[in-house]
């Protein structure tokens, strides 16, 4: 492929609205360009990579026997509706009608459409297990699409599905994509995290999600180096780190104007750690007492789990039910419900005196108050490890794929059903597993980059090898350049041959901003003394090669590449 009969418009100035590095450079070297927020046009270069990627989806989804299908991207709504998630979706879901009045949606996932398919076709314990994946389209309606394709309202996905008889069933089916899944990332050259996270919309029992280190990530980690424990920050747990007692007799103090826990702290020259921060919250029209430490954050999901669905109360409501404004709040004397953070289970604390302007030092649990105790907050680097007290540490990552053990939750209301070997019926039992091609892309480039621009993993690079003639006008650049490309190509390597009529600068700022792992460079001068410049990429290393042994130090470059 000639440089000068493809569409790459690189640019030499960062573009100013773009943030994450993966943004940055595919605008700058010329692989996609923005339509509208969160829609981008993927130019010549990225199609060959997410071609790549999506090849080695296929091939690994095709290893584990699962089978290829497309799916519409316009659904019924009927169908949404029978699972509840067309009421449960908000303002994500693109919704329209069609000329009959009947509403539709844009398809965001296929579990609903899956199963439909999968309550029509399957009919016997014979027909299973199936799985089935199709590379697709989905539309979502993004509030903040943002960071260049990570974040999209328009995006490809490879979606999969399978259908067991019984729970064994789904734990080899899940077993067998998760395994896929490691191979397909490690192929890609990503580094990344299995991950315990939080079903969310999809439902279901368990879930994993995949999580490649970034900075421009928007998910949070915790990570213990000791035993292994990883999981995503909306289900982490952490074990509280222990902090210098309070040691006082229970005594009111004067706090004057003193509210938030940084100020309190100060104020009387503890740590947030000695503190007690007390929260109502409602639940329908309930209130409940919510005590954390003070240097912890409310995990509003976990709490979602104990208590289903609540909100903060407002002033109104504190006072009226308190009897006090909020940041005076304190756990002693309420009869109502509370709901405590084990780090309150030992020790002393300070908390609001239930009046306004005083707090109360030597606050005990049991002796001051009774809760149910469950794990509330949000874990965090230099927390302790859950399960071997090892000490935290967080990343900041991007998700690239997830895996759902589904259950009944889309074959029961979709009435997708099988007989089994004693003729009764029983609901299918199903997973998902989802993976984003472009979120592979991206995370590649933003782990693999530098001042000068991609280093693309050889495994998704848009081609293998670039060649750049620096002066085609000589005879003998042309003969060398045509030996090689006919020598490479039928070896099965893509190449890219820089046919420009440009300073040989530019050509080598093009090629390391593109970033192709195997740079080849024919230089009249040194063709003249019988060598060839090679240049890898990703280590900047260069050597002149005897002009015989080009294509084969190319070729064993190109096998050493990452």
């Amino acid at each position: 492929m000639y440089f000068s009969k493809m569409l790459i418009p690189t640019l030499r100035d960062v573009p100013a609205d773009a943030e994450a590095v993966s943004h940055k450079l595919m605008l700058r070297a010329g692989y996609v360009r923005q339509l509208a927020a969160g829609l981008y046009i993927y130019l010549p270069l990225a199609l060959r990579v997410m071609n790549k990627i999506n090849s080695i989806l296929r091939q690994e989804m095709n290893f584990i026997n699962a089978q290829e299908i497309t799916m519409p991207v316009l659904h019924p709504a009927e169908i949404w509706q029978k699972t509840g998630r067309w009421y449960e979706i908000k303002d994500e879901m693109f919704r329209l009608k069609d000329r009959t009045d009947r509403d539709m949606c844009l398809g965001m996932t296929h579990e609903e459409i899956m199963t439909w398919l999968a309550a029509r076709e399957i009919r016997s314990y014979r027909d299973l297990p199936q799985s089935w994946y199709q590379i697709q389209t989905k539309l979502r309606d993004e509030a903040r699409p943002k960071s260049g394709i990570l974040r999209t309202r328009e995006f490809t996905m490879k979606d999969s599905y399978s259908f067991d008889a019984d729970e064994a069933g789904l734990d080899v089916s899940y077993a067998n994509h998760a395994e896929a899944y490691h191979r397909i990332f490690n192929r890609c050259g990503l580094r990344f995290y299995q991950v315990e996270s939080d079903p969310g919309m999809m439902g279901g029992a368990t879930a994993h999600e995949f999580m490649a280190p970034s900075s421009a990530g928007e998910d949070e980690i915790v990570i213990c180096n000791s035993c292994g424990y990883v999981a995503n920050i909306e289900v982490a747990s952490s074990i509280h780190t222990k902090t210098e007692d309070l040691d006082c007799s229970y005594q009111e103090v004067h706090t004057p104007g003193k509210k938030s826990i940084k100020d309190v702290s100060a104020f009387l020259g503890l740590a947030p750690t000695n503190l007690l921060k007390s929260l109502l919250v409602m639940c329908s029209d309930t209130p409940m007492l919510v005590l954390l430490r003070g240097d912890q954050e409310l995990h509003e999901k976990k709490l979602l789990k104990l208590v289903g669905k609540f909100r903060p109360a407002s002033n109104d409501e504190i006072i009226n039910t308190l009897g006090v404004e909020a940041g005076f709040i304190g756990p002693m004397s309420h009869d109502i419900k509370i709901i405590s953070d084990p780090s309150l289970k030992s020790g002393m604390f300070v908390a609001g005196a239930n009046k306004s302007d005083y707090h109360v030092k030597g606050i005990k649990a049991d002796t001051h108050f009774k809760a149910e105790w469950h794990d509330i907050h949000v874990a965090k680097a230099g927390d302790g490890c859950p399960k071997c007290g090892k000490i935290l540490s967080s990343e900041a990552v991007i998700e690239i794929g997830n895996i759902f053990k589904l259950g009944t939750k889309y074959s029961k209301p979709l009435n997708a059903v099988y007989l089994d070997s004693n003729g009764k019926e029983n609901p299918i039992i199903m997973g998902s597993y989802g993976i984003g091609p472009a979120r592979i892309a991206a995370a590649a480039i933003e782990q693999n980059n530098d001042k000068d621009g991609i280093i693309w993993p050889k495994n998704i690079a848009p081609f293998d090898i670039q060649i750049s003639p620096l002066n085609l006008s000589d005879q003998a650049t042309r003969d060398t350049l045509d030996a090689m490309y006919k020598e490479l190509s039928p070896k099965g390597f893509e190449i890219l041959v820089d046919d420009r009529d440009e300073r040989p600068g530019v050509k080598f700022k093009d090629a390391d901003l593109i970033g192709i792992p195997i740079h080849i460079i024919l230089g009249e001068k040194s063709l003249k003394e019988g060598l060839v410049e090679i240049k890898t990429r990703k280590t900047r290393e260069s050597a002149k090669i005897n002009v015989n042994d080009a294509v084969n130090a190319a070729i064993k470059a190109h096998s050493e590449a990452f």
